[in-house]
């Protein structure tokens, strides 16, 4: 039976690079992750290694999905499966490719009130990490995975300490004072722009960084 396998990059070990895009013919302008999503070919922090074939067939099937009109979704932070919570959507992979050993993704933050989220801490400066979810077998001797697969590319805030794991953004703001309202408040500037809502939610969102001592 494959296992559920997942696999964090920081900001700076990505490589990341934000870019703002302008929509064609609007004002608007939507907002890019590009860099790496999976490194192959080395042993990483979870005792595992991709051999560089394995991902270079995750990539080349994930991006035939892509071709044929499937959304490839990703969330913030980490779901305990395999499943994509739309209520948790922040973003949607647009492209991945191979250079050298490893694969490299761009994703599209999307208007949802988790992207929004997402958005504001990016705009705001703070470096979110990403992390594949996956599946696969992995030798119990040399942690090699095989028959690995790419579900998505998840979106994460990265440790403060090289060691520390990860603080899940969706709980610690379920978890603080009024994060509720935060996430309401998402939904309405989603819906309606509404500048005071806008406020509210930055002011809340930059309380939310300060929390997680990003």
């Amino acid at each position: 039976m494959a296992l559920y396998l997942r696999e964090n990059l920081t900001f700076d070990r990505a490589g990341m690079v934000v870019e703002s895009i302008r929509e064609e013919g609007t004002d608007l302008k939507t907002l890019y992750m590009k860099g790496i999503f999976i490194q192959g070919g080395v042993k990483n922090a979870n005792e595992r290694v991709y051999p560089v074939n394995e991902i270079e067939n995750a990539v080349d099937t994930l991006n035939k999905q892509i071709s044929e009109g499937y959304s490839v979704l990703g969330e913030v932070d980490h779901p305990d499966d395999l499943k994509i919570n739309l209520d948790r959507v922040s973003h949607m992979i647009t492209s991945m490719w191979m250079d050298g050993a490893n694969g490299f993704g761009k994703l599209k933050i999307l208007p949802t009130p988790m992207g929004q989220l997402v958005r504001t801490m990016l705009e705001s400066g703070v470096k979110l990490g990403v992390s594949s979810r996956g599946s696969g077998n992995v030798n119990d001797m040399d942690g090699r995975v095989s028959d690995f697969e790419i579900i998505t590319v998840d979106i994460v805030a990265q440790p403060s300490a090289p060691n520390a794991y990860p603080k899940a953004i969706y709980e610690s703001l379920m978890n603080m004072k009024h994060g509720h309202k935060v996430l309401e408040m998402a939904k309405d500037v989603q819906l309606s722009g509404n500048k005071q809502v806008q406020k509210f939610l930055g002011e809340e969102v930059k309380r939310l960084i300060n929390e997680l001592k990003l």
